[in-house]
């Protein structure tokens, strides 16, 4: 079918002098190649629309505009083999464009896979822990592996150039010195690389983690090759290098499970009866729509002479939602002592000779 095509656009432009013959072949290939591509991804648009699956759509949609180009490229490719006159351009001009074109590829399809397996990792449920693993995996993966596909395509594209591949002769043969001082500076970003590299294996966070760091308390809301960003309860984002997580302790709230347990502390008189506080405790508890039906428990944690410590103790299914409930319940306490238990509220004793010190 090609020679077919070739032939017929030689017929129809014998009658053009170089290099306007060639051209107009080139230029007809390359109206083909991208109406070739045009009706196979309508097709495959249509086929995607209709099925139930969104995996269908994102790969279509990522490699529509790499394809298209990779098709173009193929076009001119065979091209340049039935015309001679269009090989000796095309052929400065491939080993420079074809890298290129086979990154993009392959990038694409790369991120298409992500993404298509990243449907299968909903992190929206309640117990979410295997899928912010899976989610943390395939970052990391897709991170790397398009760093590998980068540096090989400018690598591949860079050596093209022949001035550039004696340059780059000339360094390997000298690169022993040179080696050490660029590992030298490069050291804080190397070691940010490896690092990214090990948390992928080792998994000391995962996405949406609830963890403290640095005396700041929030969410992992990216993890990359080199840094982290920890989203903080009020808004702003903490920006750490991938190193800290596994050079410094900090508290992961969410390692095994989403489920966390919270507390509220009452400090009341000593004197207050506690079976009333743990009915309405247990009663608000049960009443709020954001307990998981866990944990309620009711303990007296701490006396002193003027006031008790009273622990609520309550469990819920993620961090915010626990802190929303620990809101909810402290709050709901606090006005029913005032309305039922005014006298409850821990008060300052004075003896009786601090009130007559003269006495």
């Amino acid at each position: 079918m090609t020679d077919t095509i070739s032939n017929t656009l030689q017929q129809q432009t014998a009658f053009l002098p170089d290099p306007w013959g060639w051209a107009a072949i080139a230029g007809g290939a390359v109206l083909i190649a991208l109406a070739i591509h045009w009706v196979v991804f309508r097709l495959l648009r249509t086929l995607s629309h209709h099925s139930d699956s969104r995996a269908d759509n994102i790969v279509v949609g990522r490699l529509r505009h790499p394809t298209r180009a990779a098709l173009v490229g193929l076009a001119l490719v065979l091209v340049a083999r039935e015309v001679p006159a269009f090989d000796a351009v095309w052929a400065k001009i491939a080993s420079f464009a074809m890298p290129a074109l086979i990154g993009w590829v392959a990038i694409a399809i790369l991120h298409a896979l992500i993404e298509a397996m990243k449907l299968k990792a909903d992190i929206t449920v309640a117990d979410n822990l295997a899928a912010r693993r899976r989610r943390t995996r395939l970052a990391m993966v897709n991170r790397i592996a398009t760093f590998v596909i980068v540096f090989v395509t400018v690598g591949l594209m860079l050596l093209s150039i022949p001035g550039v591949r004696d340059i780059g002769v000339t360094l390997v043969a000298s690169a022993g010195l040179a080696g050490l001082a660029v590992g030298a500076a490069a050291q804080p970003a190397l070691k940010s690389l490896i690092a990214g590299v090990q948390m992928a294996i080792t998994e000391p966070i995962n996405i949406d983690d609830a963890v403290v760091v640095e005396g700041e308390w929030g969410w992992i809301e990216d993890i990359r090759t080199t840094y982290v960003v920890v989203k903080i309860w009020d808004e702003r984002r903490l920006v750490l290098p991938t190193s800290y997580f596994l050079e410094q302790p900090f508290q992961n709230w969410t390692k095994q499970t989403a489920n966390l347990l919270g507390t509220v502390f009452l400090y009341l008189d000593p004197a207050t009866k506690i079976g009333p506080i743990r009915a309405e405790f247990e009663r608000q508890v049960k009443a709020n729509e954001r307990w998981d039906g866990r944990v309620q428990v009711v303990q007296v944690t701490e006396t002193t002479r003027d006031s008790i410590e009273v622990r609520l103790l309550m469990s819920a299914k993620n961090s915010p939602t626990l802190f929303d409930l620990r809101c909810d319940i402290r709050e709901g306490m606090l006005e029913w002592l005032a309305d039922n238990q005014p006298e409850a509220f821990a008060k300052l004793r004075l003896s009786s000779l601090e009130q007559n010190p003269g006495g």
